[in-house]
């Protein structure tokens, strides 16, 4: 050993370099650069958060200039901030003077980390990052904001694939606060808790997912787009009267016709056919005809002037199918338990109408003409041929509902549907009376949001917080899924998913392992 060494043991170690050391292990350091590669809307806010938050930040495009005037949008968005109170004046000319536009690759050098934000094009950026590891730092982190593409096969090419990982900000990044921070098969755990750490350290809610198809969001989100098509397929009802079912009953914030028509149809079908092929075309992704149809028709949204809504100046939104006013029972008949639906008794006796209870198998709601009002378990009507069933939907919460979804088969008596609809009109709601839809709307699209979110949490996707939060955060679910199935019962909801699958056997309804285990765990705990 040379003499001019010095050996130190941990006593002689200063709490500065302990504190650096811990740094190291966590989250990426104030003062380190940051850059971020593409200059497009996400490259932008993805650069402003983490200028924001302190980072010097370096944004480069391959295009010239494009750097210089993202850079100008950037500081354009700082003084809107300032001018609505959010940021002081010093703090935004502390941000801009630490907002640099990059020339030249090699002026990313001592990033410690890179965020690309490119074209969703598998071998740009793989050239990207093979170009960018020969001018960085074997530390620093290499990040990729992809939605759509394996963060594997991005890093496949690279000399040290254990520092790249995925960090996938939701659009707009400055206001959305969910980033989705994937691990591909080769990257080092140190590096993804450093990732979290860091944007956790921004302000975002982090969930740490595995590199699957779609991620967390855009693979569970995908039924509540599937089964509102297939109503709407099936002639269940019109795009208007489901947008309504799930905004005002299921509590969503838009319904699945409107919001694609705002993400763009050939947007929003192309995640589903990809997710569909990267699942080597697993039923439960089958991609709509429909919405093909309309992608090939060029209505592709707000974006083209028309998708499953018209655009144009003038044009009006069709409205919901809404039930005439109808007289309300005096007196009903609660047999047996209503489950998820029970708080509709106290509603029911709180706006004069008699509610005798009787015991009984399963939950139903019988009228005074004889007919029967049952929550939707996924059979249909017409299975009761011998009986007047009517079926009502799912509600997140069926005192804040604002509207109630009726369905009956063909040939129901005109005064059963009055009896059922005057008994939802007499709380204040309005009332869709739809086909004979097994399952219904709501509560169908609820038990396959669950059924695909803990196939994720069982294959170790992510956990079921990170699932249900990811769902929360990023799509504006008005519950995680997972949360709303154990609310709902996970028996219940595998029961729904099996009678589904006894009509549709084609395996798209087949209640998954996992979603199994947790309904006879939640029957063992029961009984």
């Amino acid at each position: 050993m040379s003499a001019n060494v010095t050996v130190r043991g941990s006593d002689d170690v200063t709490a500065s370099e302990t504190a650096a050391v811990k740094q190291d292990r966590t989250a990426i350091g104030r003062d380190r650069v940051v850059a971020v590669v593409g200059t497009g809307t996400m490259g932008q806010g993805i650069a402003q958060v983490a200028l924001v938050a302190g980072h010097p930040v370096r944004l480069y495009d391959s295009a010239p200039g494009r750097a210089a005037e993202a850079v100008a949008a950037v500081t354009a968005r700082l003084d809107r901030l300032v001018e609505k109170g959010r940021l002081d004046a010093a703090a935004r000319e502390a941000a801009a003077g630490r907002l640099h536009a990059a020339e030249d690759p090699a002026e990313l050098a001592d990033a410690a980390l890179v965020i690309e934000a490119i074209v969703e094009d598998l071998s740009v950026k793989q050239r990207l990052f093979a170009d960018l590891e020969e001018i960085v730092g074997d530390g620093t982190v290499l990040a990729t904001n992809t939605s759509s593409l394996s963060v594997t096969a991005i890093a496949g090419g690279l000399r040290l694939p254990g520092r790249f990982v995925g960090l996938h900000f939701f659009n707009p990044a400055p206001l959305l606060p969910l980033v989705e921070v994937v691990s591909g098969f080769a990257t080092d755990a140190d590096v993804a808790t450093r990732a979290y750490e860091t944007v956790k350290g921004w302000g975002k809610t982090p969930v740490r997912c595995a590199d699957t198809p779609g991620f967390i969001v855009n693979r569970v989100a995908r039924p509540f787009y599937a089964e509102a098509l297939r109503v709407f397929e099936e002639g269940g009802a019109d795009p208007a009267t489901i947008d309504a079912a799930l905004r005002e009953c299921g509590g969503f914030r838009m319904g699945p016709f409107e919001l694609t028509d705002l993400i763009g149809q050939d947007v929003n079908e192309a995640v589903t056919r990809s997710v569909w092929e990267s699942f080597h075309q697993d039923p439960k992704f089958t991609p709509s005809l429909a919405q093909r149809r309309l992608v090939e028709s060029g209505r592709l949204g707000r974006k083209s002037g028309h998708g499953w809504f018209s655009y144009a100046e003038g044009a009006e939104r069709p409205e919901p199918q809404t039930a005439p006013p109808a007289p309300a029972p005096a007196e009903i008949v609660v047999e047996g338990d209503l489950g998820p639906a029970e708080p509709l008794v106290a509603l029911f006796e709180e706006a004069g109408i008699e509610v005798r209870r009787e015991k009984g198998e399963g939950g139903h709601i019988k009228l005074p003409g004889g007919g029967e009002l049952s929550l939707a378990d996924g059979e249909t009507s017409f299975e009761y041929y011998a009986q007047e069933i009517v079926y009502f939907d799912l509600a997140l919460d069926y005192a804040r509902a604002s509207r109630i979804v009726l369905s009956a088969r063909e040939g129901t008596a005109p005064e059963t549907l009055a009896e059922a609809v005057g008994l939802f009109q007499a709380l204040g709601k309005q009332v869709s009376v739809i086909g004979d839809v097994p399952g219904m709307i709501v509560a169908r699209t609820v038990a396959m949001l669950a059924d695909v979110a803990a196939d994720a949490v069982g294959r170790g996707v992510a956990t079921a917080e990170d699932v249900d939060t990811a769902m929360r955060l990023g799509v504006n679910y008005p519950a995680g899924p997972l949360e709303w199935a154990a609310e709902v019962g996970y028996r219940r909801t595998a029961d729904l998913l099996q009678e589904l699958h006894e009509r549709y056997p084609t395996g798209r309804y087949a209640p998954s392992v996992a979603l199994m285990r947790r309904s006879c765990a939640e029957e063992a705990e029961d009984s």
